[in-house]
Formats: C-alpha cells, structure tokens, sequence
C-alpha cells in the first residue's frame, strides 16, 4: 500500500488490506472497474432530521407513514432524541426553521403521539439521502471490503451498523484462521458468506423503504398495492412475527 505525504511516496508492507473507508474512502474507488459489480438503487427523497436535547416522545420507535410522508420517531439517550422527515433528495435544510419541523413531525405520528412531542431548539439539523448500494465481490486478491465501503443500507431498516460489524466478525475470524492454521478457507470464502446477509438485509430495508416512504412516481395501483402491504403487516400475526423476526433476528 502506498501514499504521498509532503510530496515524500511512502510505502506500507501488508499481509491484507481490510477496506474499512466508508463509502467515499479509497478501498473500493481503488479496485479495477473490471473486478467490481456495483448494485445501486438512488431513491427520490431523503431525511430530515433534527436531533435536540428533549426526552423521546416514546419508549419504542414509531415509524409514521402518512400522506405527506414517512416520519421517524428514536432516541439517542433519555434526554436526547432524534426525529425524521421525508422530504425531497434535494431538500435545502436552510428552508426548514425548527417550528416548521416540529410542525410536519406532529402532523404525521398521529394526535396521541404529537400530544406527548416535547419540541425545543435543534442541535443538528440536516438532510441525508437515501441508497441502497452493494459492490460484489468483497474480495479482489489481499483487499477486503467492508461496511460502507461495500454495501448501504436505506435507514428505514437500521440494519447499516448491524451489517458492518458482520462484516467485520466474518472477516476477523477467516484471518484468524489464516494465522492459526494457516488456511485460506476463510478468506476465500469471505465474500460469499457476506453478501448472503446483505443481500438479505438489502431486501429487508428495500421492502420497509417502500412499503412506508411516499413515492412521487408510484401510479394510483402502486400506491393501492402499499397500502395492502401495510395493512396485511397490521392484520397479519404470521406477516408481523416475520417482520419482527427480520428486524430485530441476528440469523439474517
């Protein structure tokens, strides 16, 4: 591996490369296009959000879909919450004071829960788009993609930090066994047995980003077909355990 420091070329002797660089680092950018297959699906809204030192409006997430958008309701401590609305990709943040924020969540989560909403001044606000995102194989020769730098997640799912330290424990456990054992099984394997679950949960985040976002492209017989979804998960016991399975499940 080698950089440029001060115009001085360094160079780093490595065994394996494990590309940990996120989305936008080096690892993957530096692979030869041939050797890369890149799976991506841009959707056409994002998320505002607003974090702000109140206690959360409830002791369990709500996921809100709602004619004028997706909403999310989580926390981030006791006395610190996060909240989310969909809005367009290219959403200017500078457009939404905190009052019009706390405005469109209340509108969305329903009266029970907007009665309960303790709003104040925002201590972050910010846009963040949505993608679904995988580059196969995880592999090519001693480099190792993982995490962002291999596969994104949509929000809706919060399987993003699950998949990632997935990653992480597969591939710890093949260079484990490289040095114990000096067998490559491990690493050989590697990339199959990633991508098994997160194809999974690429399907889990898809299937919960479509079924609660507001599609501006959806015909009257798309949206008719969400709704029946979202209905068959409420009525459904069979369709709410398998939901409850996927989401909270380490077996995905």
């Amino acid at each position: 591996m080698t950089y440029r420091k001060d115009g001085v070329t360094h160079e780093v002797a490595c065994d394996f490369i494990a590309g940990c660089d996120g989305f936008h680092g080096v690892s993957r950018r530096s692979l030869p296009a041939p050797a890369v297959s890149i799976f991506e699906r841009v959707y056409p809204f994002g998320w505002l959000g607003v974090l702000v030192d109140k206690p959360p409006v409830s002791h369990e997430l709500i996921y809100a879909s709602h004619q004028r958008g997706f909403a999310l309701c989580s926390m981030r401590s006791a006395n610190r919450s996060r909240y989310y609305v969909q809005c367009a990709a290219d959403e200017d943040v500078r457009g939404w004071s905190d009052e019009r924020f706390w405005d469109e969540l209340r509108r969305r989560i329903g009266a029970e829960a907007a009665e309960q909403l303790q709003t104040g001044p925002s201590i972050e606000k910010s846009v963040a788009p949505l993608r679904s995102f995988v580059a196969e194989p995880l592999r090519y020769g001693r480099l190792f993609l993982a995490g962002d730098a291999a596969h994104i997640v949509p929000p809706t799912g919060a399987k993003g930090l699950n998949l990632a330290v997935s990653d992480v424990s597969y591939l710890a456990e093949a260079l484990g066994e490289y040095y114990a054992e000096r067998s490559e099984a491990g690493i050989d394997g590697y990339s199959v047995r990633a991508l098994r679950r997160i194809w999974k949960a690429e399907r889990f985040s898809w299937s919960m980003t479509t079924m609660l976002h507001q599609f501006p492209d959806f015909s009257a017989f798309e949206r008719r077909l969400q709704r029946a979804e979202f209905d068959h998960l409420v009525d459904s016991r069979a369709a709410a355990a398998a939901m409850a399975d996927l989401y909270t499940g380490p077996a995905m």
